[in-house]
């Protein structure tokens, strides 16, 4: 009952704008559309093996890496010298809600 209840306040929830249009300028790229398919699809990488499968350059990369992690829809933890890259689940599925929403 109480998941019932949690789920029917989400789906009332207000749309939060400001939210939903910095997700959605995160996505407005097609390399970063490109580095969130790739995550979904490996659960985590490093930056290296996101500049290896893009036509772009490793400088390039990381800033796409930089605004999809301000966006919310990333995190990064350091290991190391390397920083490993993973989607953030919970931020994906709050933009398919808002997204459901308009």
């Amino acid at each position: 009952m109480n998941m019932e209840m949690d789920k029917k306040d989400a789906e009332n929830a207000p749309l939060d704008a400001e939210q939903f249009a910095a997700i959605c300028k995160a996505l407005g790229h097609p390399a970063r559309v490109r580095i969130i398919k790739h995550l979904k699809a490996m659960d985590r990488c490093i930056c290296g093996q996101i500049v290896e499968i893009l036509p772009l350059a490793q400088s390039t990369v990381s800033q796409h890496l930089k605004q999809l992690k301000a966006a919310g829809l990333i995190r990064g933890e350091i290991e190391g010298m390397k920083t490993c890259y993973c989607l953030d689940h919970d931020a994906l599925e709050r933009f398919k809600r808002m997204a459901a929403m308009i």
